[in-house]
C-alpha cells in the first residue's frame, strides 16, 4: 500500500560527500512526491550515483544503471515505468529538486536533479517537487566535482564516483 504524499516528511540523501535533506511539495506534485518516496522506501536509489554534473546548473542522479555491476548507459535507466508530468509554477532555482525526463513530457521515472543555479528556463517544463532544506554545502561540493566528456559530447560526467549511499524518508524535524 502506498503512503500518501505528505509535507511532514523529508528525504535524507546520504552521499559520499555528506547529507542533503529535501522537503517535498505534495500540493503541486503529489504523484511525483509519492513515486519518489516509494522508490526511496524500496531502496531503489541505494547504491546509485550522481552521473551528470553541470556546475551552475544541476546535479543529476537516480539512474539504476549507475549501481555497481549493473550494465547499461548511465542516464538511460529507470524503474520500469514512467509517470505523468506534474508541471507547476515552482521556480527551478538553487536547491530545487525536479524530475529528469526525455523529450516526452511524461517520461520521468526515477531520475531526478537538484538545481545548483538558476534554471528558470525549465519552469513549467519539468516537474519540480521539493527543495533542499539542509546540506547546501554538500550540494556545492557535489556541483564542483571535476567532470569529463562522458561520450555524448557534454563534459558532465564526474571524474570520480559520487555515491548515493541511501535515500531515507523520515518525519520532518
Amino acid at each position: 500500500m502506498s503512503t500518501p504524499a505528505t509535507a511532514n516528511e523529508t528525504a535524507i540523501i546520504k552521499t559520499s560527500y555528506g547529507e542533503i535533506t529535501i522537503g517535498f511539495w505534495p500540493e503541486v506534485a503529489p504523484k511525483t512526491v509519492e513515486n519518489f518516496k516509494k522508490l526511496a522506501r524500496e531502496g531503489f536509489y541505494d547504491g546509485t550515483a550522481f552521473h551528470r554534473i553541470i556546475k551552475g546548473f544541476m546535479v543529476q542522479g537516480g539512474c539504476p544503471n549507475t549501481k555497481a555491476g549493473v550494465g547499461g548507459m548511465p542516464g538511460t535507466g529507470g524503474p520500469g515505468y514512467q509517470i505523468k508530468a506534474e508541471f507547476n509554477a515552482k521556480a527551478h532555482v538553487r536547491g530545487v529538486i525536479s524530475m529528469a525526463r526525455s523529450a516526452n513530457p511524461d517520461s520521468a521515472g526515477s531520475q531526478f536533479f537538484i538545481c545548483h543555479g538558476d534554471a528558470r528556463f525549465l519552469d513549467k517544463q519539468y516537474t519540480a517537487f521539493g527543495q533542499l532544506i539542509a546540506g547546501d554545502d554538500v550540494l556545492e561540493r557535489l556541483a564542483t566535482v571535476p567532470t569529463k566528456n562522458g561520450g555524448g559530447g557534454e563534459k558532465s560526467t564526474p571524474i570520480e564516483r559520487i555515491a548515493v549511499e541511501s535515500i531515507r524518508i523520515v518525519p520532518a524535524a
